[in-house]
């Protein structure tokens, strides 16, 4: 439609734009009209609105809205409405009632609050309080179910602490049958790699992946994922790393459930000889890390029994920081790649708790520019939750030894790394981390709580390479935000959180794709009662 205003303002013609030529025609008059004039009323009527509105307060500001009928009341019941203006009914006593400080007599629990909303109208009904009681009741109500919201939401950490830190019966059971088999079997104490394939343990030109578990379920899936998706399996070496408990387990799973032409390796940390000679960091950081692990004497029950004003994530760490895995050799045991492998140029290093679904090889061809670390960043993202990482999330930057970082620096992640080994030999990585671990521990784990990425994240500093993130989805252990499309399209996948998939609490919607890496026709599988779910 076209609007069209003859150059004497007497004739307005209005054009509908397709059919008929002329649809309205308006005679203006013979009277000249100015823009100037136009403009002046225009002004005049704006004026007279405000004016209006200005009476209608003063006229009206204490009496009954509802007798006024002056003209100043009009505008007091049409100047908001057309001038945009809101006010507030709500009585300032309300405002000042619920703004005041929570005393401790509140705290403590009264049998005459109102315990549902029923109640609580029920009782206003039945008084007929004024402004100052109706807004103490609101005030007490509030609290109580605040409290109880606090007191539900430390029992839901409480419970996902027991359950992600407890050794699952049936991983129990697994363990207990692979050692019994590893006793009583020879075909079970294989030798891996078998004496002809021991050359390619060294060989560069091989793809050399190393796993640090004890976990004997997880580590087969991670293996299994990674040689079925593998376009040249009979390249991929991987180094299995394990304690002296796991490692008959795990020689017996791997002896009897052999990945050829891939070549697995399986060795125990006291079959190095590196680790076996004089002081290791490693060991020492433990050690000490155990000392001030012994300040949460009583345990996690201890922990929430005596915090009862402390916020519900703030004992969530706590609880955190008594995680079995934070005094683990296999939490640490990657800083020291370059020692363990001296022969290796590069190695990926993956965790338990991941799912390939490609082929890794293709991480060779990616070039580092001189870094160490090939990490994807946990900072850029659609999930907001996971991918919003960044070094202020991790690391204490009211302390002065940190305040020399960038806060908003991006923070990267473990799990799935690219790592160069001869670039990091050249570097003193490994003794930077092992520096701020025992600043960590000196200032009574102010630095950051207990974990190996935010010393990781230090010591790394300048010797990241950026990878795509389609090479590592994270937050599968977290939440469920993931859809299960999603999570098919990435490289590898990542349950980092609580909820593991070989725990009872892991997100059943997730599960499927760590699962179906499993044989649940195995005979140690359907003895210790593994299911799907």
């Amino acid at each position: 439609m076209q609007l069209h205003v003859s150059p004497s303002l007497r004739h307005v013609t209005v054009f509908p734009g397709k059919g008929v030529r002329e649809f309205i025609k308006v005679r203006i008059g013979s009277r000249w009209v100015s823009y100037r004039m136009l403009f002046y009323s225009l002004l005049f009527f704006t004026f007279l609105l405000r004016f209006i509105f200005v009476f209608s307060t003063v006229d009206t500001i204490d009496g009954d809205l509802s007798k006024c009928s002056t003209i100043g009341c009009l505008g007091k019941r049409i100047g908001p409405r057309i001038l945009g203006r809101m006010e507030s009914n709500v009585p300032e006593v309300i405002y000042q009632i619920l703004d005041e400080a929570i005393s401790k007599e509140e705290v403590e629990p009264k049998s005459d609050i109102p315990q549902t909303l029923h109640d609580f109208m029920a009782d206003i009904k039945q008084t007929t309080p004024d402004a100052k009681a109706f807004a103490l009741k609101l005030r007490q109500m509030v609290l109580l179910l605040e409290q109880r919201t606090r007191k539900a939401k430390i029992q839901e950490y409480l419970y996902r602490h027991v359950a992600s830190s407890s050794i699952p019966k049936h991983l129990h059971c697994l363990a207990l049958k692979l050692a019994n088999e590893h006793s009583n079997n020879a075909a079970a104490r294989l030798q891996l790699p078998s004496a002809d394939l021991v050359p390619s343990l060294v060989d560069n030109s091989y793809f050399h992946f190393v796993l640090a578990s004890d976990n004997v379920l997880a580590a087969s899936v991670v293996s299994k994922s990674l040689i079925k998706n593998a376009l040249r399996p009979r390249k991929f070496v991987l180094h299995i790393i394990t304690d002296r408990k796991t490692y008959a387990p795990m020689q017996a799973w791997f002896s009897l459930h052999p990945l050829a032409p891939a070549v697995i390796e399986v060795k125990a940390l006291h079959q190095f000889d590196w680790l076996s000679k004089g002081k290791v960091p490693v060991l020492e950081a433990m050690e000490k890390d155990q000392r001030v692990r012994s300040k949460f004497r009583g345990g996690s029950s201890a922990i929430v029994a005596k915090n009862n004003t402390e916020k519900p994530q703030i004992i969530a760490a706590k609880l955190q920081a008594l995680s079995p895995k934070y005094n683990s050799l296999m939490n640490h045991i990657r800083i020291h790649l370059p020692e363990l492998f001296p022969s290796l140029n590069k190695a990926v290093f993956l965790d338990d708790d991941i799912v390939i679904q490609t082929d890794l090889s293709a991480l060779w061809d990616i070039d580092m520019n001189g870094k160490v670390n090939g990490a994807v960043e946990t900072c850029r993202g659609e999930d907001s939750f996971v991918m919003s990482k960044r070094f202020k999330s991790y690391l204490n930057f009211s302390h002065p030894l940190i305040a020399n970082f960038d806060p908003n620096e991006c923070a990267w992640a473990y799990g799935m790394n690219i790592f160069d080994l001869e670039a990091w030999r050249k570097t003193n990585i490994t003794l930077t981390y092992y520096h701020w671990l025992e600043q960590n521990l000196k200032s009574d784990l102010s630095l950051w709580q207990l974990g190996t990425l935010p010393p990781g994240l230090i010591a790394f500093h300048g010797q990241l390479h950026v990878i795509d993130p389609f090479w590592h989805m994270l937050g599968l252990g977290y939440q469920d935000n993931t859809t299960l499309s999603d999570a098919e399209t990435a490289g590898v996948i990542h349950f980092n959180g609580r909820a593991k998939p070989w725990l009872d609490i892991a997100f059943p919607q997730l599960r499927p794709l760590w699962a179906k890496y499993i044989d649940f026709s195995d005979k140690f599988i359907k003895g210790c009662h593994i299911r799907v779910s």
